[in-house]
C-alpha cells in the first residue's frame, strides 16, 4: 500500500527507537517514520498523521490521549505506552518478586482510569501455591488474579485480554515474551519486522513494542515492555495519589481537614482505616513515600 504525497494518512505506533517509530498503517503496512519537531515524546499505542517522505514518513501530528502509562522520577520520565485500557503484570513461581514494585503498577493503573490485572505465570510448578499466597493481598484488593502456565496453556488470560488495549509489565524472566508469544504467534514474525523498519538488526528489550491481538480476541492489542526493576511515580501529582490506592476511596472524604496529609493529624479517616484493619500499614507508608517523592519532584528550581 503506498501513500500519496498528498494525504496524509492515520496510523497506530507499535515501536519506538530514539526518534524513529514504526507505525502501523489501516491495511497492515509498517513505515518508518520520524518525528517532525522535538517537544512531543511518543510512546507504542499513539495514534498518529503521517505524510509522506521520501525514505518513509513522518509524523505531523498526534491524535489525544486517553491515557498515557509511564514511570518517572525526579530528573527523568519513560514512556511505556498510550491509550491503554488496562494493565497486566505478570508474576512467576520459583522467581524472586518485588510486590512493591506490583503496588506502583496497580497504582499508576489506577491514576489512569486503567483496569490492573496479575498474570500468575508457571502455574506447573511446585511452588506456584506460594506465589499465590503472596499474591492474596492484591486480590484482597479486588484486583484479578489469573494462574496461567504460559508454555502450557494461556487460555485462562484471554478473556481477560479481548477486546482490550493491554500494557503487558513485570520483572526480567517472568515470562512475558513467553505469553505475547502464546497469545499472538506472529509476534516473533512482526517484532523482526519492526526492527528492521527501524535499522536495529535485532529486537531490543529496552524499548515496548504492540502487537494486534488475534481476530477471535477482538479489536485490541498488547504492548510488550522491557522488564523494569524501578518503577518511580513522581509524575502524578502529589493531592492524586491517594485516589490510586483503592481501599482508600470510600475514605478520602472523611478526614476532619480537607488539607489532611494521612498522618497525625487528629480525626484522620485513613489513618482511623488502617486502625480498622481496612488499609494494610505498609500501603500507608507506601502512600507517603510517594506523596513525598512527588513533592520533592515540583520544587521550584529542581531539574528534570
Amino acid at each position: 500500500m503506498s501513500i500519496p504525497d498528498d494525504a496524509p494518512r492515520e496510523g497506530l505506533v507499535v515501536a519506538c527507537r530514539r526518534r524513529n517509530f514504526a507505525v502501523a498503517l489501516p491495511g497492515g503496512e509498517k513505515i518508518d517514520c520520524v518525528l517532525r519537531g522535538r517537544a512531543t515524546i511518543l510512546a507504542c499505542g499513539d495514534r498518529v498523521r503521517i505524510a509522506r517522505a521520501a525514505d518513509g514518513g513522518v509524523i505531523e501530528s498526534v491524535a489525544p490521549r486517553t491515557s498515557l502509562f509511564y514511570r518517572s522520577d525526579a530528573f527523568h520520565e519513560k514512556l511505556i505506552a498510550a491509550n491503554v485500557t488496562q494493565v497486566c503484570g505478570v508474576a512467576a513461581a520459583g522467581i524472586s518478586l518485588d510486590e512493591e514494585l506490583i503496588h506502583r503498577w496497580s497504582i499508576a493503573a489506577e491514576a489512569q482510569g486503567c483496569r490492573f490485572i496479575l498474570a500468575a505465570n508457571k502455574s506447573d510448578l511446585p511452588g506456584f501455591d506460594a506465589l499465590l499466597e503472596r499474591l492474596e493481598p492484591f486480590a484482597r484488593l479486588g484486583y484479578r488474579v489469573v494462574g496461567l502456565s504460559a508454555t502450557n496453556d494461556v487460555s485462562p488470560l484471554l478473556p481477560w485480554l479481548a477486546g482490550e488495549r493491554t500494557a503487558l509489565i513485570g520483572q526480567s524472566g517472568m515470562g512475558k515474551s513467553t505469553i505475547l508469544n502464546a497469545i499472538a504467534p506472529e509476534a516473533r514474525a512482526k517484532t523482526a519486522e519492526i526492527s528492521e523498519a527501524l535499522a536495529t538488526g535485532r529486537h531490543t528489550t529496552s524499548n515496548s513494542t504492540l502487537h494486534l491481538l488475534p481476530p477471535a480476541l477482538g479489536n485490541g492489542w498488547i504492548v510488550d515492555t522491557p522488564g523494569l526493576k524501578a518503577f518511580g511515580l513522581a509524575h502524578i501529582e502529589p493531592q492524586a495519589i491517594a485516589s490510586a490506592f483503592v481501599e482508600l476511596r470510600p475514605f478520602l472524604d472523611r478526614c476532619r481537614f480537607r488539607d489532611c496529609h494521612h498522618q497525625n493529624e487528629p480525626g484522620c479517616a485513613v489513618q482511623d482505616a488502617v486502625a480498622s484493619g481496612h488499609m494494610a500499614p505498609h500501603r500507608l507508608a507506601l502512600l507517603h513515600e510517594l506523596v513525598a517523592a512527588s513533592a520533592a519532584s515540583r520544587v521550584p528550581g529542581r531539574q528534570h
